[in-house]
């Protein structure tokens, strides 16, 4: 049903003096106008008068409000009671121009589900031939009852929907007209996609997969080509003769794998393209599907979906220099081979100190960074790289760059080290023992102080010859002192 519009327009007639407004009713082809004027001096009553204007003549109505004059100073006083008036007419007109009776509406027909592609159906309906034909807008709910429960609406009569189908599919779809007031449906029209057939366990497990993407020199259309790298586990009741097949879906193009990886008892685990017709710029889902055969087993296909941004491994920024000057240092890089321009990507400089082993990893949008550091120490540089979300849903994160040395090595030699370590080591000891020996005279025990001569060497020698003299009686010693000035001189002699 078409909405009911209201306009209004407040004019002043300078002449007279006095306000008048104008209102406007919109409703599909038909509009409403009412035209309230303020007092005129040549009238002494003047109406409201309301017309409805549209194709079905019966529909004309007219309504005259008697307004008495009044002076020009109460005239927006007016205005209140009559908009009051107004807003009752549009109720009765609004009522006027619905249905006189409810419409009933019928479920779509011939409502089928067909597989148009790996993890694709194409959902198709008919509208009901027995639906009452009416001059309004009916529309469709789509229900997605199965692997996942999902609801829309559409306009038309057929629907796309990509999602996995190992597990099977259903779907219902009804008939809906809405307006301001309510929502009116029919009844459910339902059908079933059955899962494919296999026994349980057969099917492979831990299915993973990932992009990349290397520069095409060759190729001036596309001078970037995705590859494409899948891995799997065997189910864990599948045959001993089973045999894995893959094959990817994007877009309308669908390959088969030509190149596998084998285990040890010859079945296919992982799957290779070096080129395929993904774009890594786009938005579809990628679509990847394993069956396969065994002669003692069905084996159940299994099918996934992944989104790009979430399995595309960048490559590591091109051409990482580092430099230093004074205590700055410069680090520059470009851009991943990719197909995305070089605003699209954030960065990650990761910087560490050797000498120390700090670490210090910063996040920027530009391919440049300076850092204030210690031009003592050696340092090792690395960058990595990831799709900005303002190109694309964030993903995963590049490898880290090959590392960049610079700066000062401040090794000392082996030899070098050892001779400092041993001579603080001795230094070390000696002066613990020289504590020890202090704090328990230790010393005085090890080496206990002689004892001074009680007479001095005059009479040391005196005594020394008076002892000769006693014993030999044929020899004399007269002993002679000489004493000088700083100077003594002993002199014997012997008769």
């Amino acid at each position: 049903m078409p909405r009911l519009l209201c306009v209004f327009t407040l004019g002043y007639h300078i002449s007279s003096s006095r306000f008048f407004l104008i209102a406007q009713l919109f409703q599909g082809d038909r509009n409403i106008v009412f035209i309230f004027p303020g007092s005129i001096s040549t009238f002494f009553n003047s109406f409201v008068t309301c017309s409805l204007l549209g194709k079905k003549k019966k529909k004309e109505k007219l309504f005259k409000v008697k307004v008495p004059q009044v002076d020009s100073g109460l005239d927006m006083i007016i205005m209140a009671p009559v908009l009051l008036i107004l807003l009752g007419a549009t109720e009765i007109l609004q009522a006027d121009l619905l249905p006189d009776d409810k419409i009933s509406l019928l479920p779509p027909v011939n409502f089928t589900i067909k597989v148009t592609g790996l993890a694709q159906v194409l959902l198709r309906w008919e509208p009901n031939p027995d639906q009452e034909q009416r001059n309004v807008n009916l529309e469709y709910q789509v229900k997605i009852n199965a692997p996942k429960e999902d609801d829309y609406e559409t306009r038309i009569t057929e629907s796309k929907c990509v999602t996995i189908l190992h597990k099977g599919f259903s779907a219902s779809v009804r008939t809906i007209l809405q307006n301001d007031h309510s929502l009116l449906a029919s009844s459910w029209a339902s059908a079933e996609l059955h899962a494919p057939p296999g026994s349980p366990g057969t099917s492979v497990v831990n299915l993973t997969c990932t992009t990349n993407t290397t520069a095409d020199n060759y190729s001036h259309l596309r001078p970037y080509q995705v590859s494409l790298h899948c891995t799997w586990l065997v189910g864990t009741d599948a045959p001993e003769d089973t045999q894995y097949f893959l094959y990817y879906r994007y877009g309308s193009w669908t390959e088969e794998c030509q190149e596998y990886s084998k285990d040890s008892m010859g079945r296919n685990i992982a799957c290779w393209f070096p080129r395929t017709f993904i774009h890594s710029r786009g938005r579809d889902w990628l679509a990847v599907l394993v069956n396969g055969s065994s002669k003692h087993s069905a084996i159940k296909p299994f099918d996934q979906l992944f989104a790009l941004h979430a399995i595309d491994q960048i490559n590591p920024p091109l051409n990482v220099t580092a430099e230093i000057k004074g205590t700055r240092l410069s680090i520059q890089w470009e851009k991943p081979v990719s197909a995305f321009p070089i605003h699209c990507f954030d960065y990650e400089v990761k910087i560490h100190n050797a000498r120390n082993g700090y670490l210090q990893i910063e996040k920027m949008m530009t391919n440049a960074f300076i850092s204030i550091i210690d031009d003592l120490s050696k340092y090792d540089v690395q960058v990595r790289a990831a799709v900005s979300s303002m190109c694309r849903e964030a993903g995963l994160w590049s490898e880290w760059s090959q590392p960049i040395y610079v700066g000062k090595d401040e090794h000392k030699p082996l030899r070098q080290w050892f001779l400092i370590v041993l001579m603080a080591t001795i230094c070390f000891i000696l002066l613990i023992l020289l504590l020890i020996c202090r704090i328990c005279h230790l010393w005085i025990k090890l080496f206990p102080p002689i004892p001074a001569p009680k007479s001095n060497i005059k009479d040391l020698f005196v005594t020394a010859n008076y002892e000769k003299a006693g014993s030999v009686e044929t020899e004399i010693e007269v002993i002679s002192y000489i004493e000088k000035p700083g100077v003594e001189t002993l002199e014997d002699s012997v008769f």
